[in-house]
């Protein structure tokens, strides 16, 4: 991700599926180089989930994991204090991706995305209003964390319900927003517990060597 200067950005139908929403802002907004700041507004009240989606895929590659992690922890605690819309700071806001990544990211995504969405639907409830957007919010925070610090296996359960929970932000399943949560939360548990239980081995490593 480089820095880009901001651009004016269309508005697009909040009712569109996920996958043909990327490629809506990949091919309108203008530029080679697409900034954070254009897509969070060009996604209007859908930019939480897909954003989080889209920075949780790149934030499981190796090396790759704090560039990507700390702006979802960024999103996810902007949720959690009840944001309607996310509010990057500058040097954020700046960062972009290229068009080509985006839609190579959107076509590579699109058989799956199109399955997931087949069973993804706005179905009102406890996890699509304000507490449940502020509960989504901090399990990101959580499971950001988790994708940040380096642990064997530790990065792909949290990230992975992340992924559901985002899915169901995005259409307003309630259904699937507690399943994601629920996902996400175990991930996250078996995370902690291998890095404190690796936090354990190396502080008995050294009271051995000592």
């Amino acid at each position: 991700m480089d820095a880009s200067p901001p651009h004016e950005v269309p508005h697009f139908n909040g009712s569109a599926p996920i996958s043909r929403i990327v490629r809506q802002v990949a091919e309108r907004v203008p530029g080679e180089r697409l900034a954070l700041g254009d897509i969070a507004e060009a996604l209007g009240d859908r930019a939480f989930g897909i954003l989080i989606l889209l920075l949780c895929l790149p934030a499981l590659l190796p090396g790759l994991a704090a560039v990507f992690s700390l702006p979802m922890m960024l999103l996810g605690v902007q949720m959690g204090l009840g944001f309607r819309q996310p509010r990057f700071p500058g040097f954020i806001a700046r960062q972009s991706i290229r068009r080509e990544d985006l839609l190579r990211m959107a076509d590579a995504s699109s058989t799956w995305l199109a399955r997931v969405e087949r069973f993804v639907k706005p179905r009102p409830g406890f996890f699509t209003g304000p507490v449940g957007d502020r509960m989504v919010g901090w399990l990101t925070v959580y499971s950001g964390l988790m994708i940040l610090l380096p642990g064997p296996m530790t990065n792909a359960p949290p990230a992975f319900g992340i992924i559901v929970m985002a899915l169901g932000v995005v259409e307003s399943d309630n259904r699937v927003v507690g399943i994601g949560a629920a996902l996400t939360f175990a991930g996250c548990l078996f995370a902690t517990a291998v890095l404190l239980f690796l936090a354990w081995v190396g502080w008995r490593a050294v009271g051995l060597v000592l």
